[in-house]
């Protein structure tokens, strides 16, 4: 099997823990800190509405606030899990059940030997990021609603989150919707790994003496991409979610 060039040990969230091991892009881990690459993201317009947003009065809180209750950390874990079994269940991703099926592997009803188009892989990924953007998206806006109910401190808080999701929004899309593009080239060198590893199993039947070449199951190697396509899908799940447990947890202390 085809092993992922070593790279630069990222720290930092699992995505990039995972992109940095499955690609062949070398890229040096930033030495600026998170306040200076923000403000390379936002542009003049964006500053000037987070500015606003910190140092004006906040606005005001309307009387009789719905208080945040377990209906709404059920609603919260219900989304986390709906996106999640979504990933894990899609059948596109899904592995074959017995190894060594190469049936299975490959995509439904094709033969062994059939050629594997990357572009159903693709679009699935980027169908599923629509649906983790949506979900997120409106659960975001319902949990900024209830923070801005709270206190003024809240009522801020809740005003500068909106600001920052307007301002960093497109380049989020634009950074994550490249990911499917980056996981390309894993998915071709785990198919040519694989051919490789079947053209020596076969040169080495036909001398007469060499190496025994280990045995490899036509197809194995989409079960492999599979799964490191759905763990791509999760971690990144896991980054999207991270401004809603901001949200949960200032709504946690109210």
């Amino acid at each position: 099997m085809v092993q992922a060039p070593q790279r630069t040990a990222f720290s930092g969230p699992a995505l990039i823990r995972l992109l940095a091991r499955l690609t062949d892009v070398d890229v040096p881990e930033s030495s600026q800190s998170l306040s200076d690459r923000l403000s390379q993201w936002l542009g003049w317009t964006d500053a000037i509405a987070l500015s606003s947003a910190l140092s004006n009065a906040p606005p005001g809180v309307a009387a009789g606030a719905r208080a945040f209750s377990e209906a709404e950390e059920s609603e919260c874990a219900r989304v986390r899990a709906s996106l999640a079994d979504a990933i894990a269940g899609d059948s596109v991703f899904a592995v074959a059940r017995r190894r060594g099926s190469a049936a299975q592997a490959l995509p439904h009803g094709a033969p062994a030997d059939a050629p594997v188009d990357y572009a159903v892989f693709r679009q699935r990924y980027l169908s599923l990021q629509q649906s983790m953007e949506t979900g997120i998206g409106t659960l975001r806006a319902r949990l900024r609603a209830m923070l801005a109910a709270r206190t003024p401190a809240m009522a801020r808080l809740a005003v500068v989150d909106a600001v920052m999701e307007r301002a960093l929004s497109e380049r989020e899309r634009n950074l994550l919707a490249a990911v499917p593009g980056l996981l390309k080239g894993h998915f071709e060198r785990l198919r040519a790994a694989e051919q490789q590893t079947l053209a020596d199993a076969e040169a080495s039947g036909d001398a007469p003496t060499g190496e025994p070449v280990p045995p490899a199951t036509p197809g194995a190697w989409l079960n492999t991409f599979r799964k490191d396509m759905q763990s791509v899908l999760l971690a990144e799940l896991d980054v999207r979610l991270q401004p809603v447990e901001g949200l949960l947890a200032a709504l946690r202390t109210c």
